[in-house]
């Protein structure tokens, strides 16, 4: 994280800094969850940078661009005149439901049914959101978590729609906290990141012992 952002406490794990308060902070983690589509990090990194350096990061500020330039400070996120569209969706969703204390006032499946109903956005992006945004207790299944599960043995699981995998989850995690799930998220995908990648990397795997596909190159040898 550059050392220029702001130290702001709450949800652990999530990359986001640059805010100062609880407004603007949940605000930012919902334009990173639109730019982070088919990118990683990094580039989503470089599109928030230019939109804090332009003084932008601001729903109304936002809203204020027009298309040309907002697209060309998210350039870096790729995909940036399709992405251009999905945030002006989400910010004007955002502005119109009365910024973070509009949406922290309903329910969360009232909340997750209207984040899937704005442009742009799915299951994945509406939990990012619901969870780091909005400190709401659900899972985000990613590729990485499906991929661990996969290879420690559980292919079924991994393979399971996305609303009943993790509903399933949610109903089988003990003492389900916002913040629980979103430090087992950010473990799950620091964990695929080091080790579990879409070409294995198994040396010195924590979870190799437990590893179905580990245990298999193990046994191969």
């Amino acid at each position: 994280m550059p050392s220029n952002r702001a130290e702001f406490p709450g949800m652990p794990w999530w990359p986001a800094g640059y805010a100062h308060d609880a407004e603007g902070r949940a605000f930012e983690i919902a334009v990173g969850a639109v730019l982070t589509q088919n990118t990683n990090w990094n580039n989503v990194e470089k599109a928030l940078a230019n939109l804090h350096a332009a003084e932008v990061l601001d729903a109304a500020r936002i809203l204020d661009l027009d298309d040309e330039n907002l697209a060309e400070l998210i350039r870096p996120s790729g995909f940036f005149r399709i992405k251009t569209r999905r945030l002006r969706a989400m910010t004007e969703a955002w502005q119109g439901a009365g910024g973070l204390d509009g949406l922290q006032a309903r329910p969360t499946d009232e909340l997750r049914d209207w984040l899937l109903g704005i442009h742009g956005v799915g299951h994945e992006t509406a939990d990012d959101i619901l969870l780091y945004a909005l400190e709401r207790p659900v899972w985000v299944i990613d590729t990485y978590t499906r991929r661990l599960f996969h290879r420690l043995g559980f292919p079924d699981t991994a393979a399971r729609k996305y609303d009943l995998l993790a509903d399933d989850l949610l109903t089988h995690t003990r003492e389900p906290t916002a913040t629980r799930l979103a430090r087992w998220h950010g473990l799950i995908v620091e964990h695929a990141k080091a080790h579990c990648r879409a070409k294995p990397a198994c040396g010195g795997c924590p979870l190799l012992e437990r590893c179905a596909y580990g245990n298999g190159l193990e046994e191969g040898r």
